[in-house]
């Protein structure tokens, strides 16, 4: 597959993941207030590992949620990270190709 098409399905599928984890983040956030059943924090790391984080890192900003668990203002922001260098790198895979 060529490295631009291939950058941009990359680019698709991280853009995604990161609005459907945004929006869960956000649905979480009005399900604490109200009292409704929430999204288990295992769902939110795994969706960010998926290629969620950006979506989750935003979704803790913007709704204010999450915000005083060390483990995601930890773990969002190195999830995010590990997805950048992830898609970097298969894209640097394939340019060698």
């Amino acid at each position: 597959m060529p490295n631009d098409r291939l950058a941009l399905v990359l680019a698709l599928y991280l853009g995604a993941a990161s609005l459907i984890l945004f929006a869960l983040m956000g649905i979480d956030k009005r399900h604490a207030r109200t009292g409704g059943r929430r999204v288990p924090e295992r769902t939110l790391f795994l969706l960010a590992l998926l290629g969620g984080a950006l979506g989750g890192a935003a979704g803790m900003l913007a709704f204010r949620h999450k915000t005083k668990h060390a483990s995601f203002m930890m773990g969002m922001p190195l999830i995010l990270v590990l997805n950048l260098a992830l898609a970097f790198f298969v894209l640097y895979l394939n340019a060698m190709m």
